[in-house]
Order: structure tokens, then C-alpha cells, then sequence
């Protein structure tokens, strides 16, 4: 071989190792990425079947524990979260449960591996429904507005009572509450796709009405200037136009 071809030689070495490393490392992060949905089911003390899941838009992340079986719901908490190596870090902004908890800084392990997510101190097996897609509407977005008699009203996205929305590929989940009261005002979730322009969403769970179990809403969707204009009629039958603008902070 001779030196010009040597030389070649180790160029496309050198090529193939940088190509290797960086696909190893782009795989590595994939793996180690929670956003979207995961769910977990088990039986409590009574023989219930429980059904959990969680969703992880970028920053913020939300647990809805309810009755796999009849929708009844149990439990939620939610709130922003950071995840350094195996270590998640999460600020607790909402918990039905214990409300002392608002503010709340708690960090632990957790160990994602292709389509698992485990918390080992507390022994929960996640298994993940999506990645994120397909819908268009994945992250966190905050009631802004509202058309009233076809007037535009906004309000104030900065003060501690929200609305927040938040939806992975398929699932969503809205939550009411106020960190500075500590209070939580109600949340329900469940499935939804988004297609030419339309946005549905099968109910699961629902804190304030077990009754609204199993119903199906279709809404006109747009985004325009960064806002999601939703559009239709509650699950109690009244007309709606809300606008929603993803979180930032």
C-alpha cells in the first residue's frame, strides 16, 4: 500500500470512528429521553386494578393515577422536572393527595432503557405508550384566553392559578390549580388525535364527574401566532372557543 493510499486509509477510518460515536451517542440520548407517555398497572391492597400514567412534555410532567376499569379517578401530581444522568429532579407544583407538598423539591433515581422507565427505590415498572408523536399538539400549554360573544380575552399566563394542558403523541391531561394557595381545582385526561384540522379526545378519567367516563369530543384546531385555537363544545354540551399558548416557564 502506498502512502497516498495510507493515508486514505485512515481518513475513512477516522470517519467511520466519529460516525460510530456519534450514532452510539445520538442513540444513548434517545434512550434516556422521557418525554411522551408511559402507563403501569397494578392491583392495590383491595384487588383494584390501577392503572398510572404519566406524561413528560419538555420541562414539565404530570402522574394520573385512576380505575383501570370503571375510570374512577385516585390520585395526580405534576410539575417541572430535569433529568442529570439517572438522576430526576422534580418541583412539585400540584399533589391531590398532600397539597403541603407545593413547592417541593425531590430528587430520584430513575433508569430508561428503549421502551422502559423504572424508579428502583420505588420498585414502578413504566412501559412506554409513545415518544411524543404522532399528534400535533405535544408539550405543555397554558389557558390564555377566551372569545366571549366574539370578543377576544386574554389574561395573564404568570400568576399562580393555571390551567395547564399537557399532551404527549396520544395522551393528554388537563389540570387546574394554584401554587401559591396550594389548592388543586380538578383534572381529567385521556386519549387524542389530531387530523385535518380536527382535534378529539376520548375521556378516561375525570376528578369532578366520574359520569363523563368514556365520552368522545371532536373540536376545530388551528395554530396561529404560536396559539392553539381550540374550538367546539364542552363535555356538558356549551359552546367553547379557548386559546392556549405552550409553556415556556
Amino acid at each position: 500500500m502506498c502512502i497516498r493510499d495510507r493515508k486514505k486509509y485512515r481518513v475513512k477510518l477516522k470517519f467511520i470512528f466519529l460516525f460510530i460515536i456519534s450514532l452510539s451517542f445520538n442513540l444513548w440520548c434517545f434512550s434516556q429521553n422521557p418525554i411522551g407517555a408511559w402507563e403501569r398497572y397494578y392491583e392495590d391492597e383491595n384487588g383494584t386494578n390501577i392503572r398510572s400514567v404519566v406524561i413528560f412534555s419538555e420541562k414539565f410532567q404530570s402522574i394520573a393515577m385512576f380505575n383501570a376499569d370503571s375510570g374512577e379517578f385516585i390520585y395526580s401530581n405534576g410539575g417541572t422536572w430535569e433529568l442529570n444522568e439517572n438522576m430526576m429532579t422534580e418541583k412539585v407544583e400540584f399533589d391531590t393527595a398532600n397539597s403541603e407538598r407545593v413547592g417541593d423539591i425531590v430528587t430520584f433515581k430513575v433508569e430508561i432503557t428503549n421502551n422502559k422507565l423504572s424508579l428502583p427505590d420505588a420498585n414502578w415498572n413504566f412501559t412506554r405508550i409513545d415518544d411524543g408523536t404522532p399528534g400535533d399538539l405535544n408539550g405543555a400549554w397554558l389557558m390564555s384566553g377566551r372569545y366571549r360573544n366574539g370578543e377576544k380575552q386574554m389574561r395573564s399566563t404568570d400568576r399562580p392559578r393555571k390551567t395547564m394542558k399537557i399532551l404527549s403523541g396520544t395522551r393528554f391531561q388537563w389540570i387546574a390549580f394554584d401554587t401559591e394557595k396550594k389548592e388543586f381545582k380538578g383534572t381529567g385526561g385521556g386519549i387524542y388525535t389530531t387530523l385535518n384540522g380536527k382535534y378529539s379526545e376520548k375521556i378516561e378519567f375525570f376528578s369532578r364527574d366520574n359520569t363523563r367516563v368514556g365520552m368522545s369530543l371532536e373540536f376545530n384546531y388551528d395554530l396561529e401566532n404560536s396559539e392553539w385555537n381550540h374550538k367546539g363544545k364542552t363535555s356538558k354540551g356549551d359552546p367553547l372557543h379557548e386559546i392556549w399558548i405552550k409553556r415556556k416557564k
